[in-house]
């Protein structure tokens, strides 16, 4: 199972509608959100949930109620989970979500996962049930991380998925072009073709897709990571953000 090629993250585990009124909390409003991101280029989706309270939920149940939905909703979107902690969630938790909510992709940090013992198995478990884990990195010490913990077996498959996380939630969400290299040169050292992807913070975000884009990498855009268009205007919603990533990119 590959990655999209322009997934959509409309939400993230902390954003309300302060920050932006068309941020989608509800599944309702995300299945709304994702149907418009679709028509404007999007095919694929990165799902967090919150609870009744609007808070990051990480719950097999409930992922697997939702996951359903869509697929009523929106038969042809591939959708992945996210296993963000949140500052709420330990990685027991965390493995357990990805294993049984029912999701062919999930999400996982490497820093996360790995802070307690069992993360080889894991990573093992889920390549043997089908599952799809796409690792988030932050950085190349994460990068280097992860080749040492995963079996050499999925470090070396082509269907390796990862996602190269550039700025942060913190200072300015900072995100530059040039904040890539270190992560393809790490690939370039290892010798390694990895199905990769990015996403990148605050108003960069544009500028780093499309330079992950000619690199050969794919693209994640949306709310969770950016709520400004390349010039800096707030944009109108998720759909307004995928149809400038399709415009500058050429998808």
């Amino acid at each position: 199972m590959s990655l999209p090629s322009l997934m959509v993250a409309p939400n993230g585990a902390t954003k309300t509608k302060t920050d932006h009124p068309a941020l989608p909390i509800t599944l309702d409003e995300v299945a709304e959100t994702a149907r418009a991101c679709m028509a404007a280029g999007a095919d694929g989706l990165h799902l967090h949930l919150r609870d009744i309270e609007g808070g990051h939920l990480l719950d097999s149940g409930a992922y697997r109620e939702a996951l359903e939905h869509l697929a009523r909703e929106l038969p042809a979107l591939p959708v992945q989970i996210t296993t963000e902690a949140g500052g709420r969630y330990d990685p027991g938790h965390q493995k357990y979500v990805a294993l049984h909510s029912g999701a062919r992709m999930v999400s996982a940090a490497w820093r996360e996962i790995t802070r307690e013992e069992g993360a080889p198995s894991f990573y093992a478990y889920a390549a043997e049930r089908g599952i799809a884990v796409q690792h988030i990195l932050y950085d190349v010490s994460d990068a280097e991380g992860l080749a040492a913990t995963l079996p050499e077996g999925l470090l070396r498959d082509p269907a390796l998925q990862l996602i190269f996380v550039l700025g942060r939630y913190v200072d300015g969400q900072v995100s530059k072009p040039s904040m890539l290299k270190p992560f393809t040169d790490w690939m370039k050292r290892e010798r390694l073709e990895p199905d990769w992807m990015l996403c990148a913070f605050g108003r960069g975000e544009t500028d780093c897709l499309r330079a992950a884009h000619k690199a050969g990498g794919k693209c994640r855009v949306g709310f969770e990571n950016s709520l400004v268009n390349k010039d800096g205007s707030v944009a109108r919603d998720n759909a307004e953000r995928v149809a400038e990533v399709v415009s500058k990119l050429g998808l």
